[in-house]
């Protein structure tokens, strides 16, 4: 049997580690000087979601500054994009002032439309790496559970009717439907996506190019089981032709015309896709392998 001075060494000893590890988690974070992240959730989301996220965040880069940004929370996510835009960058453009060396953006789902017009409107953003998570970028056109309980009366082939009316674009998911059968419509209803691709004339279109390139890092993270996303290849940049053929991001128009920029991010080597099978669109964001694979390298 040990004695009273053993188990107090041992005591002592293990304190000593444990005080050393925390000492060499707050070191690595301040001589590495992680950038803050800026989180911004979907459709009737909250910033609750996020909570294993945040872990991930924690446990892989100890000491980020992490804000999940809590507006437009569950309906109220069903308020006009552009109202949504304003609200949001409101409240995360103090978060970049006070980053001197920038932040990284990480957007889930509808979140995503959302940040891409923080990031075309805003010309003095310093955003380091925008981290798509599962969103419809390229536009929506899908039977989706949300589409049945939001809409219950229509269908994907008739939404149209609806979704490019004045009414329809007053709520938010309208804003970034696309019916590939019904694309002059598309473009003269879609008072969001149509604007943000400058697939209607945009008067703003180069000042926003410019302001979106002044990202570093393009990252846009889908997979064939999402099961919202539709077609699950709009959350890289990929979409439907008028016979619902996935037209693929390279030869997607508003890529070979550099519309926004992806052209020449990817020229860059700036534009990563990652892509990931056996992922619900509920769970990207609570998912290790998601996280480590395609998520954790650009969060420095």
């Amino acid at each position: 049997m040990k004695g009273p001075s053993a188990v107090s060494s041992r005591r002592k000893s293990g304190v000593t580690r444990l005080l050393w590890t925390l000492f060499g988690a707050c070191f690595v974070a301040t001589v590495i000087g992680y950038k803050p992240v800026v989180i911004v959730h979907g459709l009737f989301d909250s910033s609750g979601v996020f909570v294993e996220f945040l872990r991930f965040i924690n446990q892989s880069h100890p000491g980020t500054n992490v804000s999940v940004i809590d507006l437009f929370d569950r309906s109220s996510s069903l308020q006009p994009l552009w109202k949504q835009v304003e609200g949001f960058k409101e409240a995360i453009y103090p978060i970049m002032q006070n980053a001197a060396d920038g932040v990284h953006f990480i957007c889930y789902s509808q979140g995503g439309l959302i940040c891409r017009g923080i990031l075309s409107t805003l010309p003095n953003h310093n955003v380091h790496s925008f981290i798509s998570l599962s969103s419809p970028q390229a536009g929506q056109y899908g039977d989706t559970d949300y589409l049945k309980y939001l809409f219950p009366q229509f269908m994907k082939s008739n939404l149209f009717h609806f979704c490019y009316t004045g009414v329809g674009q007053r709520i938010s998911i309208c804003n970034y439907w696309k019916d590939p059968h019904h694309t002059d419509m598309y473009v003269n209803g879609s008072d969001y996506l149509a604007l943000l691709n400058s697939e209607r004339p945009n008067p703003n279109s180069t000042v926003w190019k410019k302001n979106f390139l002044r990202i570093k890092k393009l990252v846009l993270i889908g997979g064939p089981d999402d099961g919202v996303i539709t077609p699950w290849q709009s959350s890289q940049f990929g979409f439907y032709n008028d016979n619902e053929t996935v037209v693929e991001i390279k030869d997607q128009d508003l890529y070979l015309r550099d519309v926004f920029g992806l052209k020449t991010l990817n020229a860059r080597g700036d534009l990563f896709l990652c892509s990931m099978s056996g992922v619900e669109h509920v769970k990207w964001h609570s998912n290790d392998t998601v996280f480590n694979t395609c998520i954790e390298k650009w969060l420095v």
